[in-house]
């Protein structure tokens, strides 16, 4: 779903999704988002009807955003080998914008309310799965993966090394204490070359 915003939603939108990151859904009221904004209260509600269409459009706004670039990331080629494809795909992660991680957080912080429409972080979780899951599945048919393994579960293992190892500590801003890069090299090498002595 691509939301068509006009540049006074587009202002609304923004200062709706800065205010969620730093207050939360519950102090970012309609008079400081409109603050935010340099608009007039009513225009938001004119626009957008109330604050619950607002939020859900904002997050509905973003998630778009933030999922065209995990598509980005994890569209394989065809001729890239898995050890290429994982590298990229991780070093993708690695490389999300301040903004990116901000959508996550944001995701993440609906997931502690009970939500009547899928939680954005599921819609999130799907995407980067169902990329990893097709990768992998082509890599069986292709023969450079056993076909006794199965696509879903090294699709989840995958995902959740990045999604632990990089998603969650970036959204948390913890700090690493170690070099990514390295880190990233290191689960390649024990994903290919096993735990075994």
């Amino acid at each position: 779903m691509d939301l068509e915003l006009d540049s006074t939603s587009e202002k609304i939108v923004s200062a709706t999704f800065k205010l969620l990151q730093k207050d939360g859904s519950e102090k970012a009221t309609t008079k400081k988002i409109a603050t935010e904004a340099g608009v007039n209260e009513v225009t938001i509600f004119r626009k957008f009807e109330n604050k619950k269409n607002l939020i859900e459009i904002t997050k509905q706004y973003y998630l778009q955003v933030l999922i065209n670039t995990l598509e980005e990331i994890f569209v394989f080629d065809e001729s890239q080998t898995i050890e290429e494809y994982l590298k990229i795909s991780f070093y993708g992660i690695l490389n999300l914008s301040d903004e990116d991680f901000s959508i996550l957080k944001v995701a993440m912080e609906e997931v502690r309310g009970v939500s009547e429409k899928k939680n954005l972080i599921s819609e999130v979780t799907d995407v980067i799965l169902n990329k990893l899951e097709e990768f992998f599945k082509f890599q069986i048919d292709k023969g450079t993966v056993r076909e006794d393994i199965n696509s879903k579960s090294l699709a989840i293992m995958c995902f959740s090394v990045l999604f632990q190892s990089v998603i969650l500590w970036k959204i948390y801003d913890k700090d690493l204490g170690f070099e990514t890069i390295p880190y990233a090299d290191d689960i390649m090498n024990i994903l290919f070359e096993g735990i075994n002595p």
